[in-house]
């Protein structure tokens, strides 16, 4: 490939300095303003850059879809590579001000959303741009969300349509353990459970009640035997809600349960059981409400070569290029399951990711940043 890029063509100290601004516009998921003035900084740096840029309303209340394109004749049909990004985060407002400051450890810098994800999303910018620069093979389209963490329920068609024109998909979802990135991540289902029964006084009328919080001990029992380590399944109760005081047999009980499956045989067999489930007591009733929320990101032959051709270029920037597969999801899934070849956690390396202990290693921005643009460049057009 000529004109690579090297860790060397990165201007480090400026990618730090915008990645800290980014950092201080906190950005909670259903804070769609909040969300909305981080991608009025990025449309602007987007636009100095000439590079093409469509912005999409928000829905659904959320912030709004950022969409940073290469330069491309118009009416052009190649298949392009699509970047993912999010901008939406798990922390909620002033978790900057008290529990995770912005900080400098070494080459640890500590700060709300940094690890997951605003490092990959200006790396994948910054790689952009020097793709550009350089000239790149394919068209890229870049596509900042502003609802990843919640489950891209206001993105998720408009990724899937831009897929359907892709040759290839680059997640910038942060690398793990140490730079490794995700080859494949298990499907995910999200599930509301409410189970109903009837309330009588705990003392002078037991009889008369139909214990909804009985009812949902035993569901939960059910669900957790749905678990296989040795196929990849979990299934958990996350929380659980019910009864209204200490001397009343409880008429409510609700309860979350999270589902994680390998692949779409395990999805379909899980989910059907899960739906399936019916009470003892006829007294009792089920209301179970969710689906698969993302499906299941399986390695393809495709993906494959995609990794062979990331890992060589890798080599040559002095990383050994590790993939692994993970139990948590991400818009890659939705890109894989639709047959385009997916490579995830291509962003900054670090930890903590959700937790006040999240940081980068600012030492991993500039090679996996050149990763990036290199890999813009290099992949063939399809």
């Amino acid at each position: 490939m000529t004109n690579s890029v090297s860790a060397a063509d990165i201007d480090d100290k400026a990618l730090l300095q915008e990645l800290v601004a980014w950092v201080e516009i906190e950005t909670p998921s259903h804070d769609a303003n909040a969300v909305n003035r981080l991608v009025d900084r990025v449309e602007g740096l987007a636009k100095s850059a000439s590079l093409d840029v469509e912005r999409l309303p928000g829905t659904l209340g959320l912030g709004d879809i950022l969409t940073v394109r290469s330069p491309r004749a118009e009416g052009s049909n190649e298949k392009s590579v699509l970047v993912l990004a999010h901008f939406d985060t798990v922390h909620a407002h002033g978790v900057i001000a008290k529990q995770l400051p912005l900080k400098r450890d070494g080459d640890k810098l500590y700060g709300p959303g940094i690890y997951d994800m605003k490092s990959g999303a200006l790396m994948a910018l910054e790689a952009l741009k020097i793709a550009v620069a350089r000239g790149s093979r394919m068209p890229v389209d870049l596509v900042f969300v502003p609802d990843e963490e919640i489950g891209s329920l206001s993105s998720r068609a408009y990724m899937e349509r831009l897929a359907a024109s892709a040759g290839y998909t680059l997640v910038v979802e942060p690398a793990r353990d140490g730079g490794k990135i995700v080859i494949a991540r298990k499907g995910v289902a999200m599930y509301d459970v409410t189970i109903r029964g009837r309330a009588s006084h705990a003392g002078t009328r037991p009889q008369d009640g139909r214990s909804a919080i009985r009812a949902a001990a035993r569901l939960v029992l059910d669900l957790e035997a749905l678990n296989d380590a040795e196929r990849g399944i979990t299934v958990s109760v996350g929380t659980i809600q019910g009864g209204t005081g200490r001397n009343t047999i409880p008429a409510e009980c609700r309860m979350q349960v999270d589902v994680r499956v390998p692949d779409d045989k395990a999805a379909a067999e899980i989910t059907a059981r899960i739906e399936a489930m019916k009470p003892v007591d006829p007294d009792i009733t089920f209301e179970i409400t969710g689906q698969m929320n993302r499906p299941p990101f399986a390695q393809s032959a495709d993906g494959v070569k995609l990794f062979d051709t990331a890992a060589e270029i890798a080599a040559k920037l002095g990383i050994t290029l590790e993939g692994v597969v993970t139990g948590g999801g991400s818009d890659g899934n939705f890109t894989a399951a639709l047959g385009v070849p997916t490579l995830d956690g291509l962003g900054a390396d670090g930890a903590g990711a959700h937790t006040f202990d999240e940081h980068i290693f600012v030492s991993s921005l500039a090679p996996r940043t050149a990763l990036l643009a290199n890999l813009m460049m290099s992949l063939e057009p399809k």
